[in-house]
């Protein structure tokens, strides 16, 4: 009986064998949140001098792995928490639907930080060692988002720290290691990043509301209730929208920054997408509407300061 359940589960939401596995562990929604701050912070740096393209793969991959074994210390530390069950939605399901070893996803994750690590070493070795401390942290708080005995994910500021992580941090090093400086125009563009990263957060959290609850967790989601999270989530978007006008008004960022205005649509589309639903599966395109909300809105800011170099 508990084998057909996984499997219904699994049908239900898609879920296939064989490479799938280990693609849903990585949790590719997510992973625009690592690559666009890199594309971002990359391409203000390009505005002051040319692009090190072997710094720039190097933090890009460094950035994808470190968000990558967080998302499997969460698989695996919700998993021995027992928060994870056969019908959660959301995880890349590999434990508790697909059969895998927990060791072997905790063992996988480590692995990716010991890449990231020695990719740490080089960004270091060819910048400032200073970025080694910073990344040092970072890992560690990646760490401790779902593993620590107070995880960061289950309080109400998960959204802040994954936000400033991995927006204006990522941001920031990835000007920083191509220009050897730091501006604080760089740390204003960041911030509207930063939001959009926060918000992939807040709509997972709304999506998963019930279950946490019943887990014991405080995320902001929960303190909200599900309603005014929502409307709190289309808060962020407006925000990070009037920021962005602000600053292409001030000329922190370029004119060609207005094109960044076109992934509203998306960002309506969530807010409407989240109305009137209750159950995880049915806020599933929501949650994944998020993400590419933020995928799209990062891509057209980088593209938009690529075009200043270039026009």
């Amino acid at each position: 009986m508990q084998t057909t359940n996984k499997q219904s589960m699994k049908k239900a939401l898609n879920e296939k064998d064989g490479f799938h596995v280990w693609w849903r562990l990585l949790r590719p929604h997510t992973l625009t949140a690592s690559f666009i701050p890199v594309f971002i912070g990359s391409m203000a740096a390009l505005l002051e001098k040319p692009l090190h393209i072997g710094l720039f793969l190097a933090m890009l991959i460094a950035s994808i792995l470190i968000q990558s074994a967080t998302n499997m210390f969460n698989e695996y530390y919700d998993y021995v928490r027992g928060l994870d069950h056969e019908g959660s939605v959301g995880i890349g399901g590999t434990i508790v639907r697909d059969g895998v070893a927990p060791k072997t996803i905790l063992n996988l994750a480590l692995t990716f930080f010991g890449i990231a690590i020695l990719l740490g070493i080089y960004i270091s070795y060819a910048s400032s060692w200073w970025v080694a401390v910073i990344g040092v942290i970072g890992m560690i708080i990646g760490y401790l988002y779902t593993g620590g005995p107070i995880p960061i994910a289950y309080t109400p500021f998960g959204e802040l720290f994954s936000g400033v992580l991995m927006g204006t941090v990522i941001i920031g090093i990835s000007y920083y290691i191509q220009t050897l400086t730091i501006t604080l125009n760089v740390i204003y563009i960041s911030i509207p990043v930063a939001i959009f990263i926060g918000a992939i957060l807040m709509a997972n959290n709304i999506r998963d509301l019930d279950n946490d609850k019943e887990s014991g967790r405080h995320t902001l989601a929960i303190l909200l209730g599900r309603k005014q999270a929502i409307q709190f989530l289309g808060l962020l978007f407006l925000i990070a929208y009037a920021l962005t006008a602000i600053f292409i008004v001030n000329g922190i960022l370029p004119r060609w920054s207005v094109i960044t205005f076109l992934s509203m649509f998306k960002a309506f589309d969530v807010i409407n997408k989240f109305q009137g639903k209750s159950e995880p599966i049915e806020m599933m395109p929501a949650m994944v509407a998020t993400g590419q909300t933020n995928t799209i809105y990062g891509f057209l800011l980088g593209i938009s300061l690529l075009l200043e170099k270039l026009i």
